[in-house]
């Protein structure tokens, strides 16, 4: 079930593959970039809420730029992609459900989260700070 018009969401979407992300609207997109494919995968769960147009976009945005980088970069949006938002989540276990949300994997393995709680309320370049550091550590 879709649970915003794909119209009012183009613009959100649209935001981040411009910025280079690569937009996974199936399970079989999102395993193959996070099981399938070595090296380095950032995944931006989006959404409409505030605080990933005010935080959570502009963050991934900023930190993306820097020199260390992850290999890939992938989106799903909630309430839409549901199926490829379901098997992100799946293998961003144990962390809860959350959008938005941002998680680095390497080589298949959960080894950076940020959730919704650590987005809301906290400015763009802090957030981008807590993913430069970790592209330093696993990219």
């Amino acid at each position: 079930m879709i649970m915003y018009p794909e119209e009012l969401i183009a613009p959100m979407r649209a935001d981040l593959v411009n910025a280079g992300f690569t937009e996974t609207r199936t399970a079989e997109e999102v395993e193959k970039y996070i099981k399938q494919t070595p090296g380095t995968v950032l995944v931006m769960v989006n959404s409409v809420c505030g605080c990933a147009a005010a935080n959570a976009r502009p963050a991934v945005k900023l930190a993306v730029k820097h020199s260390k980088r992850p290999d890939h970069l992938i989106t799903v949006f909630a309430g839409n992609d549901v199926e490829a938002v379901k098997k992100a989540r799946e293998y961003m276990l144990p962390f809860p459900p959350s959008s938005p949300s941002i998680a680095l994997f390497k080589d298949g393995m959960l080894v950076h989260m940020i959730e919704r709680h650590h987005i809301e309320g906290r400015p763009a370049e802090l957030i981008a700070q807590n993913l430069i550091s970790a592209f330093e550590e696993y990219c």
